[in-house]
């Protein structure tokens, strides 16, 4: 090795261990502050309008919100189908500064032709009190759903399925994700369109900014791996991404400010992974880095910077439902510029089996939190962020 050679070596061997030195440890302050019984989804937004961000949940028979700071909790719809609720979104779309909420039930993991079931919720004055429930169209197998921001600052209410009608294990129709549009009087009827009616067992989608216009795009988890959507004049336009059926996805920044992707393979699966955008753009993504292979029953991930460090780390959550054994969370952060390597954080273990988990500053201290809605154990667990900055 000639001396050149020698000396670059050295100097990446040390530029590692010195830059990682300048990246904090996550602390956290654990705080559980319900009983619940499944959590299937939790979302952070402003319900009442008072300019602090509160809990919404979906759980097995009621949606509620607890109100920051003492996290009262206030049900505002309970048993709205026979069988479970299975997801929530809530966001401000009417620029009020209280978010409005639309949930799934009806939940029933196999079948694909009758189950399912969409609603928005009207609040009253007092939001305190219970909502009164709009039932929308469906199709069957409801199971994520998001306000996105469409043309002129108006939001849509996107909902995909998990199964496509009829189909069973992957195979058969595709799936439908659909965009409500939400008349004036939100008891009239809400016309819907396709996005895009394809893919197969897709567990989890995510709405994303990626150009130059203020409408959102959606990344969405399947079988056939993670696609792109974006709108272009009246029809939605699809992009690959990755090859590998994934179930969970999010999107971040590494510290060179490159676009990364993070999922977990497959759906429900052990296997956590990082995807890096081509420098030139075009699809499919670069394998950046397998993070874990060890998850018992994968089933929630978010990208944030709660390190305070400029770009952000990804945070994975797991059940140990499915594939029996001890649940938890991690904290995977980047120690370099391009993402090659990741030092590994354990923040919870078996006392927090993960059904979802959300990003979001609760306290108003400019650090981002994790809330985690549990589905063994059976809690809502704030991890208050306190690292040193």
């Amino acid at each position: 090795m000639s001396r050149t050679m020698s000396l670059l070596l050295v100097s990446l061997l040390w530029s590692l261990p010195a830059r990682a030195a300048e990246i904090p440890e996550f602390k956290w302050r654990k705080v559980e502050i319900d009983t619940i019984q499944i959590g299937y989804g939790v979302q952070i937004a402003d319900v009442d309008g008072d300019g602090r961000e509160d809990i919404v949940l979906a759980d097995k028979e009621t949606v509620q919100w607890y109100q920051n700071p003492d996290w009262q909790k206030h049900v505002i719809a309970e048993k709205l189908t026979e069988r479970d609720n299975v997801c929530v979104t809530a966001r401000d779309i009417d620029g009020d500064g209280k978010c409005e909420i639309a949930v799934g039930g009806q939940w029933n993991f196999r079948e694909s032709l009758k189950d399912g079931a969409v609603f928005y919720l009207i609040p009253p004055e007092d939001r305190t009190q219970k909502w009164t429930p709009v039932k929308l169209y469906n199709d069957p197998s409801t199971h994520r759903m998001h306000w996105i921001r469409a043309r002129d600052n108006e939001y849509r209410l996107a909902v995909k399925p998990l199964r496509g009608r009829g189909s069973m294990d992957g195979e058969g129709p595709g799936l439908r994700v659909l965009e409500y549009i939400r008349p004036e009087d939100p008891r009239a009827d809400w016309k819907h369109e396709v996005i895009c009616d394809f893919m197969h067992l897709s567990h989890n989608f995510h709405p994303v900014n990626w150009d130059d216009d203020a409408e959102e795009e959606l990344i969405v988890a399947g079988k056939e791996g993670v696609w792109h959507f974006d709108r272009e004049e009246s029809e939605w336009v699809a992009e690959r991404l990755t090859e590998n059926f994934a179930g969970e996805i999010r999107d971040g920044r590494l510290p060179n400010g490159r676009r990364f992707i993070a999922t977990i393979e497959p759906m429900h699966g052990s296997v956590a992974a990082a995807y890096v955008q081509p420098k030139d753009g075009v699809a499919p993504w670069v394998p950046l880095k397998v993070l874990d292979e060890s998850l018992k029953d994968g089933h929630a991930v978010a990208c944030a910077d709660l390190l305070g460090v400029g770009s952000d780390q990804i945070i994975v959550g797991w059940r140990g439902m499915n594939d029996p054994g001890v649940p938890g969370i991690k904290l995977f952060t980047p120690l370099d510029d391009s993402g090659s390597s990741w030092r590994e954080t354990r923040v919870s273990g078996e006392e927090v089996a993960v059904e979802d988990l959300k990003v979001g500053d609760l306290n108003g201290d400019g650090r981002i939190d994790i809330i985690a809605a549990a589905r063994q154990t059976k809690n809502l667990v704030i991890f208050f962020n306190e690292t040193s900055r």
